[in-house]
């Protein structure tokens, strides 16, 4: 029996997880966490029993008190809460669906407290991978990538040695307006952006798939990962979906790891690693496919993965700057604020007015994120 945590369990990742428990029975699902849909964590609840639920608000977190007073389910709140769902001793591993950098201080604490980490949550290993990766190394925790890409490069790794690694290449499939230029993205609205043609996830990474962005952060994410240089991380665009990236070794072979685009693979190859379980879902099927298509990002058009470059080449508190700069201005054009390009220009003017700290703690790296979020406020 693995008995399994998950923060962003109303999220997408934290959705799909819970599906996944519902096809295996050795999955005990023991704390959920959501950010404030109640009425999915409340049915969560219900439907898998766990020891404790945590939601970020106290009056929400009083309502489900309320409503789950006839069950013995614990319900915490805020960061808090977070933690303690992190540092449960009865949880093996703790699933990060959470989005944002909200997930830095749970991740830290379920690691302190020797947990496993299936991390769906890209923003804590951009901004605190230099603090993320050596304390799993020192606690003897594994990190288990959940991003499809991540994945795919875990397995692609599997039964080889590091230094036999020559470059990763990490694949976008370039989201719904490849191919477009600025003259085009200059009028598209958050409809358009919200439309992936192959992949069901939540609004903030279906924009950050729009812009690039997605794919520049999970350049920075890679580098901790796999203890790569960023020069040695290559992204290549396949719009189909299929290969979800590769490995190319010392001697010219590549080890790519192909699928349909179903997060759910991801999700329990981390849960389950190292044992491959049966999955339901469509195939691959060879002898209908005419062609896997490849192609060069357009980084001058698509500047999100240009900055993103650009950050982890500066390093120290950078990339928590594009990261954070990017958290504000999707939620602005989410709430139709501000136009689509101007998500570029905001990353753009606080990584210019930044002045980069060295190798920055916690509370640095989430005072950076408070000095981008009042900048970003006082302009835009």
């Amino acid at each position: 029996m693995k008995n399994t945590a998950i923060i962003g369990s109303t999220g997408s990742i934290g959705t799909q997880t819970l599906e996944i428990a519902r096809a295996n029975d050795d999955l005990n699902i023991v704390a959920l966490a959501a950010g404030k849909n109640i009425k999915l964590l409340e049915k969560q609840a219900r439907e898998f029993r766990p020891e404790i639920i945590g939601i970020w608000s106290e009056e929400d977190a009083a309502v489900l008190k309320q409503n789950l007073c006839d069950t013995d389910i614990k319900v915490v709140s805020g960061m808090d809460g977070l933690i303690e769902i992190a540092e449960l001793q009865s949880s093996d591993i703790l699933v990060t669906g959470i989005v944002g950098m909200i997930g830095i201080r749970p991740t830290i604490a379920a690691i302190n407290a020797g947990k496993d980490i299936a991390l769906a949550n890209k923003e804590t290993l951009v901004t605190a991978g230099h603090i993320i990766m050596p304390l799993a190394k020192e606690k003897g925790v594994s990190i288990l990538p959940v991003d499809s890409e991540h994945s795919a490069i875990f397995q692609s790794l599997q039964g080889n040695v590091h230094g036999d690694v020559a470059k990763i290449l990490l694949t976008a499939s370039g989201g719904p307006f490849r191919g477009k230029d600025t003259e085009f993205l200059s009028h598209v609205q958050v409809e358009d952006a919200l439309k992936h043609p192959n992949w069901s996830m939540g609004r903030k990474i279906t924009i950050d798939s729009a812009t690039m962005v997605n794919k520049g952060l999970e350049v920075i994410e890679a580098k901790w990962l796999f203890d790569v240089d960023p020069c040695n991380i290559q992204v290549v665009v396949q719009p189909q979906s299929i290969i979800h990236s590769m490995v190319e070794y010392r001697d010219g072979a590549v080890m790519a790891q192909l699928g349909t685009p179903d997060m759910k693979l991801p999700i329990q190859y981390a849960l389950f690693y190292p044992e491959r379980r049966y999955l339901a879902g469509d195939r691959l099927d060879f002898w209908k496919m005419n062609s896997i298509l490849v192609e060069k990002p357009d980084m001058d058009t698509f500047k999100g993965l240009k900055y993103a470059y650009d950050a982890i080449g500066k390093g120290g508190s950078m990339p928590t700057v594009f990261n954070a700069a990017n958290e504000c201005a999707v939620a602005k054009f989410l709430d139709r604020r501000i136009k689509f390009l101007d998500i570029y220009r905001i990353i753009e003017e606080c990584m210019s007015e930044h002045k980069i700290i060295e190798n920055p703690d916690v509370s640095q790296i989430l005072d950076t994120e408070k000095w981008v979020y009042e900048l970003v406020e006082s302009r835009w």
